[in-house]
């Protein structure tokens, strides 16, 4: 079968090979063939060497069909539609790990080839009536914004969501945050995007570039009192605005560090305000299956810019690297 891995030398030295097929799935295990990934910002971190793992097979996100299932696995059969875990191994409850050793593409071999046997409960079932690429959308940068805004922020209607930027995570977080009844501000350098954003419900768009102030802005929109919600992707360089963007008591997650890794926090502002700051990574099995119960009802379809096969992968991080998508890049083979 054939997959893509990394090799030193980043974009340009990624190397499409030919592996062993998996074989037969063994006890508790499914074999599925795999027809969709798509990218993100830690897949890109990865093939580009930034976070070096030589040899490994890319991509977190992966979505297909189930061919085989193995003794005792009763959840799956054959011809289901299913999309993987980025955390295979965590099932539910508080977090079980703080890096990424065994998350696919990263820590253990990823998504980006023909097929996988691996445990039944790496995957769950795929959204009804999405396609491969659709569902390969929700594992990774969809279950962050439901993690952020659902299972931790408690959203609900009326609520006031700030999002950064037009990547996947944030146009989730604008579509979830719309389909249960809130109110949603987002940023972007790109007016184009904005009106983008507009045309899907955004009540409230800024350009950061022309508004450096646009915490202000943001609390000038809610009339004084702040968002309830920031889902927060830029880190050091943003979060002194985000902080005051939210409301008194309101919630920022962390979910991406764009902008670096280090930065200085504006402790008094976040102390006076008493806001929840919460960092995250992706999420758990149960919530990808409460997920994927609520897409059941039809509340979303994710935005998906551009759609590359597998053998021009590298040309789809260069494309995502460029910053010129609005929503989701997919992977399709």
């Amino acid at each position: 079968m054939k997959a893509i891995v990394t090799t030193p030398g980043g974009l340009d030295a990624l190397k499409l090979i030919d592996l062993p097929d998996p074989g037969r799935p063994g006890p508790g295990e499914i074999r599925v063939a795999l027809h969709a990934s798509s990218i993100n910002f830690h897949d890109y971190s990865v093939a580009s060497g930034k976070m070096p793992s030589d040899g490994r097979v890319l991509m977190a996100d992966g979505a297909g069909v189930v061919e085989a299932v193995g003794d005792g696995v009763s959840e799956f059969k054959p011809g289901d539609h299913v999309v993987s875990c980025f955390f295979p191994d965590w099932q539910d409850g508080p977090p079980i790990s703080g890096n990424f050793s065994r998350v696919p593409g990263d820590g253990i071999d990823g998504f980006a080839t023909e097929y996988a046997v691996r445990p039944a409960t790496a995957f769950t079932h795929a959204p009804k009536g999405f396609s491969h690429v659709e569902a390969a959308t929700i594992t990774t940068a969809g279950l962050t914004a439901w993690r952020a805004l659902v299972e931790l922020g408690k959203l609900k209607a009326g609520d006031t969501v700030l999002a950064l930027g037009t990547g996947g995570v944030s146009i989730f977080a604008l579509q979830i945050a719309r389909a249960m009844g809130a109110r949603v501000a987002i940023t972007s350098s790109s007016d184009e995007k904005l009106e983008r954003a507009r045309e899907m419900g955004a009540e409230f768009t800024l350009n950061y570039k022309t508004h450096q102030d646009w915490g202000k802005q943001v609390i000038d929109w809610t009339g004084g009192r702040g968002v309830d919600h920031v889902v927060e992707v830029g880190g050091p360089g943003t979060l002194a605005q985000s902080i005051q963007a939210v409301a008194l008591g309101g919630r920022i997650t962390l979910i991406g560090v764009l902008t670096g890794v280090s930065g200085e926090v504006p402790t008094a502002a976040l102390m006076a305000k008493q806001v929840v700051l919460s960092g995250i990574i992706v999420g758990n099995r149960r919530h990808q299956q409460d997920f994927v119960r609520a897409l059941d009802t039809g509340i979303l379809r994710p935005v998906i810019d551009r759609v590359f096969p597998l053998e021009e992968l590298a040309d789809a991080f260069r494309y995502e690297e460029s910053g010129a998508h609005f929503g989701k890049i997919g992977i399709e083979w």
